[in-house]
């Protein structure tokens, strides 16, 4: 793995070991406002409960991109996981979110397009 790939990894490693903590602290929020978001929990089955195994089960080789910055305003970076469920496949974008308050999941719908796993051979 070269150095480049390395340091994305331990990134990636290090903001999901933050946001498992946060997530038990403060919990997460699930911005359901656009359509395709509810329409995947209906779709796959999922309870609004299970979508928070889901995101607790993400690996540093579920990730897609970030951290980067949301043009929406959110205060932390975002980033992208992908993560099959029910043999679809889950986009993912999360952000930290404000100290001291929940994590923020802005994304979680089925993918519109192939996702591409840079830490994944």
């Amino acid at each position: 793995m070269n150095a480049t790939i390395q340091t994305v990894k331990n990134t990636a490693e290090r903001f999901l070991q933050d946001l498992k903590v946060k997530m038990k602290i403060w919990g997460i929020l699930y911005l359901d406002r656009r359509p395709k978001n509810a329409q995947t929990l209906l779709d796959l089955e999922i309870a609004p409960g299970k979508r928070t195994e889901i995101v607790e089960s993400l690996e540093a080789s579920d990730y897609i991109e970030g951290p980067k910055d949301d043009v929406h305003g959110a205060i932390a970076p975002l980033w992208v996981f992908g993560k099959t469920v029910k043999g679809k496949e889950l986009y993912i974008k999360i952000s930290l979110g404000v100290p001291e308050s929940e994590a923020i999941c802005i994304s979680f719908h089925t993918a519109e397009y192939q996702l591409q796993y840079p830490l994944r051979n």
